[in-house]
């Protein structure tokens, strides 16, 4: 298990208040000892304001032991943090919290701005006391309050570097919180501030590494919102995330296998984004792909990855079963993916759905190729008994209305294989042709096209998402702030401002800290 457990990997790519779930997570399997999960955790929570929660794990960590004098002086200077924060973010408090004020905002930040400091003597370092004080209750763990006061602090805010770093905050607070409509759109908004970035500003290897950080944060919300598998295909498989993904993070390819397999038999056509440039240099901004045709094009990746994909069983049943056609091999690495599945993080609560998935995938590609299928040896390659596979076959001839009879006197599946259409099998093979020339043209025109340094054209910059706490202040749990949950004062202001508060320049700093 530890061989193929992720989590050590995907924890350098994740703030530290996302690891907390990982590792709570591997402390409820054997695979690992419970003395390094404790240890691990108290490193993690040694470095946030949670002081309580540290000295916890500590003494899980280090029995007998005394605890760290630091982290007793800690909690002094906490409090006194937590006061001061409070004390400045009251006035803005008061402001926001009145209705005349949201009916008031307009869209241009400036102009409210200009129309706050005006009327109700506010400055730009009040509102930015805002920001402060949410990234303090982050740090303390109070995400429901912190997901509020960075919310409001980007309706109010024009601090293009502040404002980013509240996108990553918020976006964490809300994953954290398990609110997870929210965090889906949160997470929507930053694929858009990246997206839309100027390479001019930051350079290409940035917007790289802002890409990667969000496919790993991205995992929580698509392994827990309802839709979130299929919007997990959508968005890996769009031509810059699976270049991301092929050049620094190739092992989230289990987790696209994985979506792919346990949606294979849904009904829906993913649509991929191309970037968006695309439709302005006269291609297609977006293609269409049936779940057969995606397995397809994630089969062709994984024969490009072949050599780095050994060591992941979810990863070489796809391979071996769609590039090897080796039935016994598939057989073999679908039962160590079965396991993989059922302790990893985020397929865990689907491991079942994956299980029964990929069986389906198997014994559509073995009646495919035979006329005549013996029932114990397709129930043998399933790794299942004679009885279990017996119902299994019953009702997947049932559910998929395949024409097909069943003699348990012999003990065989007689397949009656329609043979397809010429012309269909040519729009099968080159379905894909569009997507793919419309990604290389684009390639290609960018390489004989840069942007120019002095470009106008585009407002929104670039830039790596700002670290959450780069000038926040630390706190405690408690604390004597306000709560944030009520303050929804502004929230009619909003629909307008979200794009209002990415028109500049994206830090130069990474997402909230690791």
């Amino acid at each position: 298990m530890a061989d193929t457990d992720l989590t050590s990997t995907i924890l350098k790519y994740t703030d530290r208040h996302l690891g907390f779930p990982l590792l709570s997570h591997l402390a409820n399997l054997e695979s690992f000892k419970q003395d390094d999960v404790n240890k691990a955790m108290y490193e993690l929570a040694k470095g946030t304001s949670m002081v309580d929660f540290a000295l916890q794990l500590h003494q899980q960590a280090y029995p007998g032991q005394a605890a760290p004098a630091d982290l007793e002086n800690k909690r002094q200077k906490i409090l006194a943090e937590n006061e001061r924060l409070a004390k400045d973010t009251e006035a803005v408090l008061n402001v926001i919290e009145d209705p005349t004020v949201a009916n008031s905002l307009k869209q241009d930040k400036a102009q409210n701005l200009h129309w706050l400091e005006e009327n109700y003597k506010l400055t730009l370092d009040q509102i930015k006391a805002l920001y402060e004080y949410g990234y303090f209750h982050y740090n303390a763990g109070n995400y429901g309050d912190a997901s509020s006061y960075l919310y409001h602090f980007r309706v109010l805010s024009t601090d293009p570097v502040l404002t980013v770093s509240s996108h990553w905050g918020k976006l964490a607070s809300d994953i954290l919180t398990g609110e997870w409509d929210r965090a889906l759109e949160e997470l929507k908004l930053l694929r858009d501030l990246i997206d839309t970035s100027r390479p001019d500003q930051g350079g290409h290897e940035a917007i790289l590494e802002r890409r990667t950080w969000l496919l790993h944060w991205s995992l929580f919300v698509w392994f827990n919102h309802p839709e979130g598998r299929e919007g997990l295909v959508e968005m890996f498989l769009s031509p810059a995330y699976l270049n991301t993904i092929q050049t620094t993070c190739w092992w989230l390819l289990r987790y696209l296998v994985a979506a792919l397999i346990t949606t294979r038999r849904s009904s829906r056509v993913y649509v991929i984004q191309s970037s968006s440039g695309a439709a302005n240099a006269g291609m297609p901004s977006s293609t269409k792909l049936t779940p057969s045709a995606a397995l397809q094009e994630v089969t062709k990746i994984l024969q490009q990855e072949s050599h780095r994909i050994d060591n992941d069983p979810i990863l070489s049943f796809l391979r071996e079963l769609y590039v090897n056609f080796d039935f016994d091999a598939a057989q073999q690495e679908l039962r160590k993916a079965q396991t993989v599945a059922a302790n990893d993080f985020f397929i865990s609560e689907h491991a079942d759905d994956f299980v029964e998935s990929a069986r389906f995938l198997v014994s559509e590609a073995y009646c495919r190729i035979h006329k005549r299928v013996d029932i114990a040896d397709l129930s043998k390659r399933l790794n299942m008994s004679k009885e279990e596979g017996e119902k299994w076959i019953v009702n997947l001839v049932r559910d998929t209305r395949a024409d097909a009879k069943i003699d348990f006197k012999e003990g065989m599946v007689h397949m009656n294989q329609s043979q397809l259409a010429v012309y269909q099998s040519v729009i099968e093979k080159t379905r894909g042709f569009t997507f793919r020339s419309a990604a290389m043209g684009q390639a290609m025109d960018r390489k004989a096209h840069p942007i120019s340094a002095n470009s106008g054209n585009d407002s929104r910059g670039a830039g790596s998402g700002g670290r959450g706490g780069a000038r926040g202040g630390r706190g405690g749990r408690g604390g004597g702030g306000r709560s944030g949950g009520d303050r929804n004062a502004t929230s009619t202001a909003t629909q307008g401002q979200n794009n209002a508060s990415e028109q500049a320049a994206v830090p130069q700093q990474e997402p909230i800290a690791a």
